[in-house]
């Protein structure tokens, strides 16, 4: 039972909700996740450490920067399950469709500089 709730935890916050919905567009970096969200880096840092630990995102380094995307293809039964659910929840929520037209114009060259 705990890997389950330890899901559930990490999706229980709403910024949590709206990183995973971000990261099914496309991957991102914290500068971009923090200028999306408005919140420190720190703060998103620490959401996407519950994130990665439940299981349901992944980092990998690219030169300077941190990129956070969705599992592709875990492990966990129970994310391999939730994740095409979430991909169609939420959808019509106007704070997720305003996060994802933020994604697709966010250039992380000009918020995280070079």
């Amino acid at each position: 039972m705990r890997p389950l709730v330890k899901i559930f935890k990490a999706l229980s916050d709403p910024n949590r909700l709206r990183i995973v919905k971000m990261l099914q567009k496309q991957a991102l970096c914290v500068c971009e996740i923090t200028d999306i969200l408005q919140l420190s880096a720190s703060t998103v840092s620490k959401h996407l450490s519950i994130l990665r630990d439940a299981g349901l995102i992944l980092d990998s380094k690219d030169g300077k920067w941190v990129n956070y995307r969705l599992i592709n293809s875990p492990e966990n039964g129970y994310v391999r399950d939730l994740l095409p659910l979430l991909q169609q929840w939420l959808e019509q929520d106007a704070t997720v469709q305003a996060d994802a037209v933020k994604v697709a114009t966010t250039n992380r060259l000009e918020i995280c500089g070079t």
